[in-house]
């Protein structure tokens, strides 16, 4: 909702009867909701509060300028500096924060790290709220921390969002499952998966999502079908790589759980002497900067990590300013989309195998 206001002059602050009209309640209705009165119904205290937040409403001028000039500050925990999924997630949250009068505390930590004490300094230090990418989206512990404390925070990419935080994420399942479709209408029935972490359940429903398309065409997962352990790095993914190359039955397209791990398979395709996608088919997921910087440039499919890091500020910022304001808004969750994006590394097979009845071109 926008304010008149004269030209060359700001927009007029919201006042609590731009409040009631947007929810659709009286401005006594408004008033009790932000002096916390337990008396209004959900419903009514719902739409108050979706109100407030839209309209950034603050209750009294005094209030309102301290809330205006005081700055939210967001904590970010993050750890492999070299995974591509990071490049991609920090310029989305960087364009953000300089938008959304922002400060970013962001804290590394070492693999391995649950970053608890990270967070519990954070907290200590009076931070507003918290973003939490790979891999401590996961970390119950560290969730367990966070809610504890009343800080609100935001996982993003977590497969299975947990409902103590805001959450940002794509369906993992349906991509990767799409994603083995593609690769079985081009004719591929040898097929090769690369996981990710285990311990991360997004890896979990790309797993799934694979072996659900696979099951589907009525492929033989025991002879047609082989899955590597992964941890989401380009050095995991050499390792899967050459274990699924050097054997006897090579598959003729491998699927990695991410871009790093599918730009490793190229390499050491290449390195055995095999050209990518004439005689392997090598696809990824994410499209992190790295899937354009190889050649051939990789199939994947594009998690729009960059506006999901942009939209778990604005879900932090949202709530903070309505908490400022007396408002408290419940958790919720954003489901993305995701695109499948096709490049130069997939072909069909040099030797195109009979189509098997269940599969869908």
């Amino acid at each position: 909702m926008k304010h008149a206001a004269q030209p060359g002059s700001a927009p007029r602050p919201a006042t609590v009867t731009d409040v009631a009209r947007l929810a659709g309640v009286s401005t006594m209705t408004v008033s009790r909701v932000v002096n916390g009165e337990p008396t209004v119904k959900q419903e009514a205290r719902a739409k108050v509060q979706a109100a407030v937040a839209a309209l950034n409403y603050t209750p009294n001028p005094a209030a309102r300028k301290l809330a205006g000039s005081r700055p939210i500050l967001l904590g970010l925990l993050y750890s492999d500096t070299r995974a591509g999924y990071l490049s991609g997630f920090m310029l989305g949250l960087l364009g953000k924060i300089s938008l959304r009068h922002v400060q970013l505390n962001a804290q590394y930590c070492d693999v391995g790290d649950d970053g608890t004490e990270a967070v519990a300094a954070m907290i200590a230090n009076g931070i507003d709220g918290i973003i939490l990418p790979p891999p401590f989206c996961e970390s119950q512990a560290l969730l367990d921390v966070i809610a504890r404390s009343g800080t609100p925070a935001v996982t993003v990419s977590a497969g299975r969002p947990s409902p103590l935080c805001y959450g940002v994420s794509i369906d993992d399942y349906k991509a990767a499952y799409e994603m083995a479709r593609h690769l079985l209408s081009l004719g591929h029935q040898r097929l090769g998966f690369i996981m990710g972490d285990s311990g991360h359940s997004s890896s979990e429903r790309r797993l799934a999502g694979f072996r659900a398309a696979v099951a589907e065409a009525g492929l033989d997962a025991a002879h047609d079908v082989q899955t590597v352990q992964g941890r989401f790095t380009y050095h995991s993914g050499l390792d899967a790589a050459e274990h699924l190359l050097s054997g006897g039955q090579r598959p003729s397209a491998i699927f990695a759980s991410n871009d790093d791990m599918a730009a490793a398979t190229v390499a050491v395709a290449q390195r055995l002497g095999l050209y990518v996608p004439s005689d392997l088919t090598v696809v990824g997921f994410d499209d992190a900067p790295l899937a354009t910087t190889i050649w051939p440039e990789l199939t994947t499919v594009r998690q729009p990590v960059g506006d999901m890091a942009s939209t778990a500020v604005d879900m932090l910022v949202r709530h903070i300013r309505a908490s400022r304001n007396g408002v408290n808004l419940p958790f919720s969750q954003q489901m993305m989309d995701y695109t499948l994006i096709r490049r130069q590394s997939d072909a069909a097979p040099k030797h195109r195998p009979p189509v098997r009845l269940g599969i869908v071109a």
